[in-house]
């Protein structure tokens, strides 16, 4: 019976692990190395590539606001008043993501002038003896 040794594959070293894929969060990284022998001295099937995952810190989450409502009434129905407007924090910033900002403002307002009408003045009232 004649038998035919098989060569082994001759492969260099695997390569350092390459950078993650991401900045920061869920990412991949990978390594290769090579066939060092001739492919026609027979089959490898050896892997030349691997992967696997990496986590780095978590990224930076923004602060996110919805829209600013519509303006308030003027608090007041004669004279110098404030109307103001809200927005909602929709997501908290995390990881040193931005803050958020104000989310109320406050304006003047201004409506007519107060009128004193005919029983608004002061009277005065003779003291009783």
């Amino acid at each position: 019976i004649f038998v035919l040794d098989t060569i082994p594959c001759l492969l260099s070293p695997w390569s350092e692990w390459s950078d993650c894929s991401v900045t920061c969060g869920k990412g991949m990284r990978t390594r290769q190395r090579m066939l060092k022998s001739a492919a026609e001295l027979g089959d490898c099937n050896e892997e030349l590539e691997q992967a696997e995952k990496c986590m780095l810190p978590e990224c930076p989450i923004d602060c996110e606001l919805t829209e600013w409502s519509q303006w308030s009434e003027c608090n007041t129905s004669c004279g110098k008043g404030h109307m103001i407007r809200t927005r909602m924090i929709k997501i908290e910033p995390q990881f040193g993501g931005t803050a958020c900002p104000e989310t109320v403002q406050r304006t003047k307002c201004r409506v007519r002038k107060c009128l004193r009408g005919p029983g608004m003045e002061k009277r005065r009232w003779k003291e009783p003896r």
